[in-house]
């Protein structure tokens, strides 16, 4: 069998393993945020936070219900680290440094999970386990809570009520993330994922110096890792390492979970917003996007030139055999077009074209299908500009599902996109601009101007995958990456409770004769087309100048 029939045969076998799990999933998701009723542990939980899981909050008080649980996972992240010398279980690993400090914390708090350190030469399992790992959770489920409270928005009139953001975030813990990391992990543990609390190993000499393996609870920290779409790796080499990830199987599966929350989320929208129709309207939508972004790496990545590639079956580098060119493409788009940002090969070494496609799946906004919740309401804010300008172009004003796009939240829709891009492009000139960035840059030219563009593309749009040969662990990096990953996170979600909150207050339009069926084919490629036009006219000449430049001149 071929590479290239064998990497065709692993993405139909994904698709399939997606599409069984759809509706199951999708459902079970819609029943968890529309129920009334409370698990006794959650009870205790509600308790012992002193939350009333019952009391329904407008938008400003469900977003003051964000950034305080935020702020205080940063807070208690960070003095984790700073204290770690003096944990027990740290391996002997020190304190760590107070910027590179801030910038984990943020990361994992924000679901980015951008890693400026070695995690087998850092962590030790008190942070990996209670920190690391727990963060993975709440993080991923403030990301769906945020999502079902935009639909909440869309679904409920006359009240600016959205829900109760604790239930929302307790709720996707116990009865989403919680059940369906265990079950991960179990099948991960079988294939070979390695889970205990060893200290370090000495296993040889490697390069004249001695070679050592940590152990550590991998299996659990990789279910949720890819699950939350959280993404990082217990060791440096991430998804690419044998102990977090040692088969084609395990690559598989690993694809799957980080996909299967956030394309299944787009049947409990269409179960709560009453039409399963429009549901299918947004997968469509992630889903051509998707599969177009893997045609595109496939062909870049086994479109090689010289007999060292033709005899190697592609863009070997960067790669492992193990998993070839077919498995590292799916898992590189489905990685950067979610918030996912694990790793099974290096970026940094794919064609200059396959770079920025990585890239440029992150500078979507990460929407197909995006991350948990996150891609979700990243998607119909998309959704929302669509609509607008199809009212435009007839002369009518939009609506999307029975509510009018007005003046006002076409603005909240429209700050949610200039942000992220806003982020991206300044941090990125500020860094080009002053001498001591760019001595971080492994690579001059085009790979090098990549190398700061990908950085600041994955911390603002809370991806974390690198694109390698770029070292961030200085003041600079850290102390700016962190700043990208808070503000990257949390200003959008500013506009979405926002935006939700002035939907819930409207009553429903009838719709007319007249009215955009955004449930039919034709919405769905003018989504696909406003998607692509926003964003790829927006970071045109970035790109130009990083990896469109070195994939035209290679």
């Amino acid at each position: 069998m071929g590479p290239v029939l064998a990497g065709v045969l692993q993405l139909l076998a994904l698709i399939a393993a997606l599409a069984l799990a759809y509706v199951p999933l999708g459902n079970h998701m819609a029943k968890v945020y529309s129920s009334d009723k409370h698990w006794r542990v959650e009870k205790w939980i509600y308790k012992g936070i002193g939350a009333d899981p019952n009391t329904e909050m407008r938008w400003p008080a469900y977003l003051r219900g964000v950034l305080a649980f935020s702020a205080v996972g940063v807070l208690f992240l960070y003095l984790l680290q700073r204290l770690q010398g003096v944990l027990p279980g740290s391996l002997g690993f020190k304190a760590i440094d107070a910027d590179q400090a801030f910038n984990t914390a943020a990361s994992f708090v924000t679901n980015t999970n951008w890693q400026s350190y070695y995690g087998e030469q850092a962590m030790g399992h008190v942070v990996q386990t209670a920190g690391l790992a727990v963060q993975n959770f709440v993080s991923a489920a403030v990301g769906i809570a945020v999502a079902m409270a935009l639909v909440r928005g869309f679904a409920r009139s006359r009240t600016g009520e959205l829900g109760n953001f604790w239930s929302d975030l307790v709720r996707g813990v116990t009865r989403i993330l919680l059940p369906l990391s265990v079950v991960a992990a179990i099948v991960l543990v079988a294939c070979g994922v390695i889970q205990n609390f060893s200290g370090i190993h000495e296993v040889g000499q490697f390069m004249g110096g001695d070679q050592q393996w940590n152990g550590g609870a991998v299996a659990s920290q990789e279910a949720i890792k890819e699950i939350g779409t959280n993404g990082g790796g217990y060791f440096n080499a991430n998804s690419a390492h044998p102990f977090e990830n040692p088969t084609p199987f395990t690559n598989l599966f690993e694809i799957f979970l980080l996909l299967v929350i956030p394309f299944a989320l787009t049947r409990t929208f269409g179960i709560m917003v009453g039409s399963v129709k429009q549901g299918y309207a947004i997968l469509a939508t992630m889903g051509t996007i998707w599969v177009g972004f893997i045609a595109l790496m496939m062909w870049t990545e086994f479109a090689h030139h010289g007999p060292a590639l033709q005899l190697a079956g592609g863009a070997m580098e960067g790669k492992e055999t193990r998993i070839g060119v077919g498995a590292s493409s799916i898992f590189a788009v489905s990685t950067t077009l979610t918030s996912t940002g694990a790793v099974d090969s290096f970026h940094s070494s794919f064609t200059g074209l396959g770079g920025g496609i990585t890239m440029l799946g992150m500078q979507l906004g990460e929407i197909a299908p995006g991350g948990t919740g996150s891609g979700l309401y990243g998607m119909l804010i998309m959704a929302v500009i669509a609509v607008f300008i199809a009212g435009l172009m007839v002369g009518r004003t939009p609506e999307y599902l029975g509510k009018k796009i007005g003046t006002r939240e076409i603005k909240f829709a429209a700050c949610y996109i200039l942000i992220t891009l806003a982020l991206v492009l300044i941090f990125t000139a500020v860094a080009m601009a002053l001498p001591t960035p760019g001595n971080s840059m492994t690579n001059s030219g085009a790979h090098g101007f990549s190398e700061i563009l990908y950085a600041y593309t994955s911390a603002s749009n809370n991806n974390g995958s690198a694109f390698a040969g770029l070292n961030a662990d200085t003041q600079w990096f850290n102390s700016t990456l962190g700043l990208a990953m808070i503000l990257g996170r949390f200003l959008p979600m500013v506009f979405v409770l926002a935006l939700a909150g002035s939907l819930a207050e409207q009553k429903p339009v009838p719709a007319t004769a007249g009215t955009l069926r955004t449930e039919k084919p034709l919405f769905t490629g003018l989504l696909v087309g406003a998607i692509l036009i926003i964003t790829g006219l927006t970071y045109f000449p970035a790109l130009a100048l990083g990896p469109l430049a070195e994939g035209l001149a290679s």
